[in-house]
C-alpha cells in the first residue's frame, strides 16, 4: 500500500512539474524576444511566497496544480501601463508570438522525449509493434495437450532444441522464415507453425543479415478452437522490450516519439465518441480501458505501476500524458494556446489579403466577440474533466 501511495504522489508531482515547466517555456521565450513578463507562479490559490527579480515577480501558490505566466498585452484588449505598452506581446511579429505561445506544448514534447530517451538508454522501450525480436532461446521444444505443458516443458535427452542448435541468439530480429517475410512476431509464429524440416531463417544481427538453417520439428499443441493440432516450433520467445546502445537510444526514442504522436492524435480524434462510455461506467457499466482518464486516473495507474514494480509502465504513462497535453493544447480553440495562435495567423493572413487589395491592415481581433464561444468550450471542458475525474474515482481503469 505504501508503494502505491508513493507512486500516486510521484506521478502527481511529475505532472505538476510538467505543467510548471510548460509555463516556464512561455516565460523564457517571451523574455528572449523582449516581451514584458509580469509574473511567473507555480500553483494556484493564495500566495505562499513570492519575490521580485528585475521586472518579473516569481512565486509559489498554495495549490500546487499547474501555474501561470502573465505576459503583458497578450491581446490588444489587455490593459497595459504606459511603461509596458512598447513591449506588449501583441505588438510583436506573428512568428515571435507563435513561438512564445507554442513553447508550452514544445516543452511537453521535449519532456516526453527525454523520458523515452532515458528509458531507451536504460530499461529499453516497449515492443509495441510486436517486432520479431528474439528474447529467449529454449533448451528444447516439446508438445502437450495443455498450455501449461507447452510453456513449462521438462526437457529430456534427445529433445530437439531447433533455434539453439541452429545458432540463433537473443536480440536477433527474424527477417524471414522459409523465404517469407516476417514483419511482426505473429507473422513469424504463423509461418513457423506451417513449416517443418530444414528451413532457412534470415535474421538481422547487429545490422547485418545472416541466414541459419533450422531443423523445425512438428509438435502437438492445443488448438485455438479446441482439441490439438500439429505445428512447427523452434523454441524462441518474443522480446517485450527493445534494448538500445547509448548511441542508439536517441534514434530509438525519436522513432518511438513519432509513434506516440500518431497514437495520441488517433486517441484525440476518438475522444468525443468515448465520452458516453465514461458516463456509463460511473453508473455501474464496465470501464473500457480505452476511455479517457483524468490526472486522477493517470496518477492511480502510476501508483499501481510502482506498486507492481513496473517502472517502465510508470514512465511510459508520464511520457504519454505529456504528449497528450502538448497536442491538446495546440488545438485551434480558445482559451488554449492553439486558439491564440490561430487568431494571430488569421490576422496575419487577413492583413496580407487586404494589402493585396490596397487596403490598410485591419484592427486586432475583438476577443469580446469570441467570449461566448470561449465560455461554451470552458464549460464543456470543465464538464468532461469532472466526468473523467468522477469515473476515475468510482470506477477506475486498472493495470490488471
Amino acid at each position: 500500500m505504501l508503494a502505491y501511495v508513493i507512486g500516486v504522489v510521484l506521478f502527481a508531482l511529475a505532472i505538476c512539474v510538467s505543467v510548471a515547466l510548460h509555463e516556464a517555456g512561455h516565460m523564457v521565450t517571451a523574455r528572449m524576444f523582449g516581451m514584458r513578463v509580469r509574473r511567473y507562479f507555480v500553483g494556484f490559490g493564495p500566495t505562499v511566497f513570492s519575490f521580485r527579480r528585475g521586472e518579473t515577480e516569481y512565486g509559489l501558490k498554495a495549490i500546487p496544480l499547474g501555474g501561470f505566466c502573465d505576459i503583458a498585452g497578450m491581446t490588444a484588449l489587455d490593459e497595459v501601463t504606459a511603461e509596458e505598452a512598447p513591449r506588449a506581446m501583441w505588438r510583436f511579429k506573428a512568428w515571435k508570438r507563435t513561438v512564445v505561445m507554442s513553447a508550452g506544448s514544445i516543452t511537453h514534447f521535449l519532456l516526453g522525449f527525454i523520458v523515452l530517451f532515458v528509458m531507451a538508454a536504460t530499461m529499453g522501450l516497449p515492443n509495441v509493434d510486436q517486432k520479431p525480436i528474439v528474447s529467449t532461446i529454449s533448451d528444447c521444444v516439446r508438445g502437450g495437450t495443455t498450455v501449461e505443458q507447452v510453456n513449462n516443458p521438462v526437457c529430456q535427452p534427445g529433445d530437439p532444441a531447433p533455434a539453439k542448435k541452429a545458432g540463433l541468439l537473443p536480440g536477433d530480429v527474424v527477417v524471414s522464415v522459409a523465404g517469407k517475410p516476417t514483419p511482426t512476431w505473429d507473422a513469424m509464429v504463423t509461418q513457423v507453425k506451417a513449416v517443418s524440416g530444414k528451413v532457412p531463417v534470415v535474421v538481422d544481427r547487429g545490422g547485418k543479415q545472416e541466414t541459419f538453417v533450422v531443423d523445425v520439428p512438428k509438435v502437438t499443441r492445443p488448438a485455438a478452437n479446441g482439441g490439438t493440432e500439429s505445428v512447427g516450433a523452434v523454441g524462441v520467445g518474443v522480446a517485450r522490450s527493445i534494448q538500445y546502445s547509448p548511441l542508439g537510444a536517441f534514434g530509438g526514442a525519436a522513432s518511438f516519439t513519432g509513434d506516440m504522436f500518431a497514437r495520441t492524435w488517433d486517441g484525440l480524434m476518438a475522444f468525443p465518441k468515448r465520452i458516453p462510455a465514461v458516463f456509463n461506467s460511473i453508473f455501474g457499466g464496465e470501464r473500457d480501458p480505452d476511455t479517457p482518464v483524468s490526472v486522477v486516473g493517470a496518477s492511480r495507474l502510476g501508483g499501481e505501476a510502482v506498486e507492481a514494480g513496473l517502472w517502465q509502465v510508470f514512465l511510459l504513462l508520464l511520457a504519454s500524458l505529456n504528449f497528450f497535453i502538448g497536442v491538446f493544447n495546440l488545438l485551434p480553440l480558445l482559451p488554449m494556446d492553439g486558439g491564440h495562435i490561430a487568431i494571430v495567423w488569421y490576422e496575419r493572413v487577413r492583413d496580407w489579403l487586404r494589402g493585396l487589395r490596397g487596403k490598410p491592415a485591419g484592427g486586432p481581433v475583438d476577443y469580446t466577440k469570441l467570449s461566448a464561444i470561449t465560455m461554451v468550450l470552458v464549460v464543456v471542458g470543465g464538464g468532461v474533466t469532472l466526468l473523467t475525474v468522477t469515473a476515475d474515482i468510482v470506477n477506475p481503469i486498472r493495470l490488471q
